[in-house]
């Protein structure tokens, strides 16, 4: 499959070129930035340090995908949907590890959904995914008796808060318990703000650096606590997990899917 990329002059972007180029069955054909970028014109291979490729940055992802089967989008909202609409309106596929959709806005990824496959994932680590699983079955063995705290470590240029992979991981505890997470989740506490409630699902950020990222679901009883933890050590992790996604949306139906789908966790 040919595979575009967008964004392919940053530092997500040099991952996903390599991941895209050391996976079976992929071909990259295509990279994009935004118009004005100082890369546009450059190789995308001497851009992203793994050589001459002979692939042009360009700023024309119309033009771009008319070679490509599927697009790998590692934005922000707005810049996906702009994204999706051109690949819904040519027949092609998207993987996105974009986060920070309002209900809205992901009620119109489900739409395009609807004529073209998607993977839509907050983390496209495999790691991640299998702690989406394990933060299940802690779940549903403690039941409600125990309070649920997770707390996430990003470097100082994330944009969102929460991250997108935090508030999936308080969702999957949520959905288990029988709660609803938008009801339950306690983004912020300060002075007198009375007692933890029995339902509700800290969610604290900390920012700082260069962390690529840090969660850990806390699962507190009285007279013991069980933590589950990820800790990303680079981007490469992602970068793999989107590749593989492209693999796996090769012959499939349009769709709305995950990477629980993808690795058939769900």
């Amino acid at each position: 499959m040919n595979v575009a990329i967008v964004g392919a002059a940053g530092r997500m972007g040099g991952r996903l070129i390599q991941a895209v180029l050391e996976a079976e069955g992929l071909e990259l054909s295509g990279a994009t930035e935004r118009p004005g970028h100082e890369k546009i014109g450059m190789d995308a291979g001497l851009v992203a340090g793994v050589g001459e490729l002979g692939i042009t940055i360009s700023d024309d992802l119309n033009a771009v995908m008319a070679d490509a089967d599927v697009l790998i989008d590692f934005t922000f909202p707005d810049v996906t949907l702009n994204n999706l609409e051109i690949c819904a309106r040519q027949g092609k596929m998207m993987v996105s590890g974009s986060t920070g959709f309002t209900p809205e806005q992901r009620g119109l990824v489900e739409a395009y959904a609807a004529n073209i496959p998607i993977v839509l994932a907050p983390n496209m680590s495999v790691g991640v995914n299998a702690c989406f699983k394990l933060l299940k079955e802690a779940a549903k063995i403690l039941g409600p008796d125990f309070d649920v705290e997770v707390v996430e470590l990003h470097h100082n240029k994330k944009k969102d808060s929460p991250s997108g992979t935090a508030v999936r991981m308080g969702e999957v505890v949520a959905e288990t318990l029988g709660r609803d997470y938008s009801q339950v989740a306690n983004y912020h506490r300060e002075g007198m703000c009375g007692e933890r409630t029995k339902e509700e699902i800290g969610m604290q950020t900390v920012r700082g650096g260069d962390i690529v990222g840090e969660h850990t679901v806390y699962f507190i009883g009285m007279g013991e606590r069980i933590e589950i933890s990820h800790r990303a050590m680079s981007r490469d992790m992602f970068a793999r997990g989107a590749a593989r996604a492209c693999q796996w949306l090769k012959g499939k139906q349009a769709g709305l899917y995950d990477m629980q789908d993808v690795l058939g966790l769900s």
